[in-house]
């Protein structure tokens, strides 16, 4: 069930009578329901994979409430680990078996030796990297001392498979989440406007930018060969609004239907095609999972607190880790290890921390500074973004040649021509144009439409509403599937 389908509407709409208007009676009742309600999402994709959900649960929930009731510090200890590999053993087998298993053999046949690995064909459980982390954070406050067990199972199970963020976050912490579920909840008539407001935004930059977007990126990643620099880079910057239209439309939708409920869900990006260095970029881009690997990896390991050189191997190891987290496959690890790359200069001076506030503040433009800092930083994400895209590094390593080889070939920028012009991509540049706008006006909020609700006349708002929506539905009907599903 797509958060962009029809069914997701009529899904939530039912979810959203009972929840106020059947079940507000008593907390237990609106809890019991959102945790049915949530597997049964789960269930609409595979229900085989119901019972890991379940068990992942479970096994967290008696493993927080075993170290709570430990006498001893070996004994809790033993629990924790027990929990941690666990879900990490979990998590290899699904996702990372086969990819060690094909890279060892790889390497055995550079060696001159051949063997016949034993893979596994098994479908990648959605959202198994989002629910383990949820699990992993809840089990490491517990043992670190920072929260007391939760005693409430269908608190806690609600936590861990909460729908809006189950297949793909914000990957929520218990010190956050954990609070408002077990708290009555009031309907909010102004948060559930916004809600929907956020849901509409979210919508839009899924089916209109992001869809349209895939639709060119994929003609030119797919046949790279054939184009040339400009061509491949325009391929690129495709890719680059694609998904961010994607996952950032994903987690507005989630934030928006969560508002819905009463439940107000960590956010997961904040405008991060503004950031004016990488360092921005990444306290602005899937928030959630960035400090996550702070809080869990990165402060644990020394952090930032050490020599030149621990803040060096902190850093490489924290983003080939994330790059690792996206996925089996080696352009997502060399996507990671390049990030970090471009970071270290700003983390070895300690000039990480210099752009904490939005972009050009309290005013309407920006300088020229800030422009100049926002091209190079959306240049070096674009570049990166093409590792992350390619389906081996042996054809990133290709694309990124013939870009910058090609550059200065006129061929290429007729190939252009032909891309905006006889595909209709000049439309999805007058679309991404109009996000962009959007979001600059209302950059210092949480969500792009969030400064339509008080800083703009009505019937102007009204019209930016009507002309997202007919656009949503003159796009609509595909259903693509989110990137961040495979992760």
């Amino acid at each position: 069930m797509l958060f962009n389908s029809p069914e997701y509407a009529v899904f939530f709409l039912v979810v959203f009578i009972l929840y106020w208007f059947v079940f507000s009676k008593k907390l237990l009742f609106q809890n019991a329901l959102l945790l049915g309600v949530s597997y049964y999402f789960y269930a609409c994709w595979d229900w085989r994979f119901l019972f890991l959900l379940m068990f992942s649960t479970i096994l967290d929930y008696m493993t927080g409430i075993k170290m709570e009731q430990s006498s001893s510090v070996a004994t809790k200890r033993i629990w924790f680990w027990v929990s941690v590999f666990i879900n990490l053993g979990f998590l290899g087998v699904f996702k990372y078996y086969n990819f060690f298993v094909e890279s060892f053999t790889q390497l055995l046949g550079q060696l001159g030796w051949s063997i016949s690995p034993l893979l596994i064909s098994v479908v990648l459980p959605v959202g198994i990297s989002f629910y383990t982390f949820h699990g992993l954070s809840y089990v490491i406050d517990i043992y670190k001392g920072r929260i007391q067990a939760e005693h409430n199972f269908i608190s806690y199970a609600v936590f861990v498979s909460f729908f809006p963020l189950l297949v793909a976050g914000p990957i929520e912490r218990a010190t956050h989440l954990l609070p408002q579920i077990k708290r009555p909840r009031q309907f909010d008539y102004g948060k559930s406007v916004d809600g929907l407001r956020q849901i509409l935004w979210g919508l839009f930059k899924k089916i209109v930018i992001a869809d349209n977007s895939a639709r060119l990126a994929d003609m030119v990643f797919n046949n790279y060969v054939e184009y040339s620099g400009a061509a491949l880079l325009l391929g690129a910057v495709f890719f680059a609004f694609q998904i961010y239209g994607d996952f950032s439309g994903y987690s507005d939708i989630a934030l928006g239907s969560a508002r819905l409920l009463g439940i107000e869900l960590l956010q997961n990006f904040s405008y991060p095609y503004f950031s004016r260095d990488i360092a921005e970029f990444w306290r602005r881009w899937h928030i959630s999972l960035s400090s996550w690997f702070k809080d869990y990896l990165y402060i644990p390991l020394g952090g930032s607190e050490g020599g030149k050189w621990m803040r060096i191997r902190n850093t490489v190891i924290i983003f080939t880790v994330s790059g690792f987290w996206h996925g089996a496959n080696w352009t997502f690890i060399f996507w990671g290890v390049l990030n970090a790359l471009f970071i270290l200069p700003s983390i070895i001076s300690k000039t990480n921390r210099s752009n904490l506030q939005i972009v050009a503040a309290g005013r309407v433009f920006p300088t020229l500074q800030e422009v100049f800092q926002m091209m190079a930083t959306f240049g070096l994400a674009v570049f990166a973004w093409i590792f992350f895209r390619s389906q081996t590094l042996i054809q990133s390593i290709g694309y990124v040649k013939n870009l910058f080889v090609g550059l200065v070939n006129a061929k290429g920028y007729a190939q252009v021509v032909n891309i905006l012009y006889w595909r209709s991509g000049y439309v999805v540049v007058l679309f991404i144009v109009f996000m962009i706008c959007v979001e600059w006006i209302g950059r210092e909020q949480k969500h792009g439409l969030a400064k339509f609700a008080f800083n703009v006349h009505k019937s102007l708002r009204w019209l930016v509403y009507v002309i997202i929506a007919v656009m949503i539905l003159l796009y609509s009907g595909t259903d693509q599937q989110f990137i961040y599903f495979q992760f």
